[in-house]
């Protein structure tokens, strides 16, 4: 549960394994995290590169039990990932994936519950080992159709960044995900970083959502407008008046720390920008992408963005090497990007093929 806290609390986790006995069903446990039960053996099994470990969207629970469990996950398998590769969408929810492969249906009766309230209830513990009953059937399900269609090491090749999921953030990093930063000028930019990683500390101090502590918006217009007492502090729309009693001076600290650092450049400045003439080779490479995509049965989401394209457009425009994109990496530069490279190269052309579709074929002489 995330609700009014700086970080997650975990409360239950849910375990299922196949009985030594009978393979085909499935052993259940549900632990009260916040009952002090000893959880070091299951860590250890999380650790263990032997063992699969299967979850569903899996990121927020690794980086959870990382920091709760101090504890590494490997050999993970997602299902939700894996169901990209299967056709079925890349941002496929649980019940739904329950529903398409294995025609199973999921009560969400106790999803909105308090779980962190003692004790639990029949209902959620009843839920709770539902919810986690059918993943390794699902999971069976799903890595068959995929060794079927050649694309489980894939989709197995796409969990491994999984496992370095984690909920730690770096106060001065924290800038970087502030909205419209860009956009701000290098000594606007530099007083944003000091007022963010205040708050980030503020937060994690005091176990409240960042948003509790200082608004992006106001942050943002703050770093802006480098107020310098609180009568210009006041003319900011935004900055609660709680904010104000409580943390005036530490806003206005930050203010100064910030005006008194060098000035600070962005990654967006340095990194070079798609251009208005780069959109109809954007539009190009992305046509390409979505009939390998589609040929292949995989969510087109998996295989670039419209950042990744752009990127690889300008740097094929400025022919100064390949870009840094994931489309051009591993699985994903067999499945279109070295085609996609040859494209944007001149040495392969695209038609349309007798039968209707996309078709990307060698130029002679090139």
């Amino acid at each position: 549960m995330s609700e009014g806290r700086y970080r997650a609390l975990l409360c239950v986790v849910q375990v299922a394994v196949a009985d030594v006995g009978a393979p085909e069903a499935r052993h259940t446990e549900v632990i009260d995290v916040l009952d002090g039960v000893q959880t070091s053996p299951l860590a250890e099994v999380l650790a263990d590169p032997a063992v699969e470990v299967v979850m569903h969207a899996g990121r927020q629970d690794v980086a959870l039990l990382r920091r709760v469990w101090r504890t590494d996950v490997h050999n993970l398998f997602d299902t939700q990932v894996a169901a990209g590769f299967a056709g079925l969408g890349a941002q496929t929810g649980y019940e739904r994936l329950l529903a398409d492969v294995l025609g199973i249906s999921l009560a969400k009766s106790a999803s909105f519950t308090r779980w962190d309230r003692r004790p639990l209830t029949a209902e959620q513990v009843g839920y709770a080992r539902e919810d986690v009953l059918h993943l390794l059937a699902l999971s069976d399900a799903l890595q068959e159709r995929l060794a079927g269609t050649g694309r489980l090491e894939w989709a197995k090749e796409e969990c491994r960044p999984l496992e370095d999921a984690t909920d730690e953030r770096d106060p001065e990093e924290a800038w970087r995900r502030l909205p419209r930063v860009a956009r701000l000028n290098p000594r606007a930019r530099a007083v944003a970083r000091e007022i963010a990683a205040w708050r980030e500390r503020t937060a994690s101090a005091e176990d409240r959502p960042v948003a509790k502590v200082l608004g992006d918006a106001p942050l943002v217009e703050i770093a802006k407008r480098r107020p310098g007492d609180r009568a210009a502090l006041e003319q900011i729309r935004g900055v609660q008046p709680q904010t104000l009693r409580r943390r005036t001076d530490e806003v206005l600290a930050a203010v100064r720390r910030g005006a008194d650092a060098p000035p600070l450049s962005s990654d967006d400045e340095r990194r070079p920008s798609a251009e208005s003439k780069d959109a109809p080779l954007i539009a190009l490479g992305e046509a390409l992408v979505r009939s390998r995509a589609q040929e292949a049965g995989l969510a087109y989401e998996l295989v670039a963005s419209r950042a990744d394209l752009a990127a690889i457009i300008v740097g094929a425009r400025r022919r100064d090497g390949e870009a840094e994109a994931r489309t051009l990496r591993g699985w994903r530069r067999d499945l279109v990007g070295t085609e996609l490279l040859d494209l944007l190269a001149g040495r392969r052309a695209l038609d349309v093929g007798p039968d209707g579709r996309l078709r990307v074929q060698s130029r002679q002489g090139a």
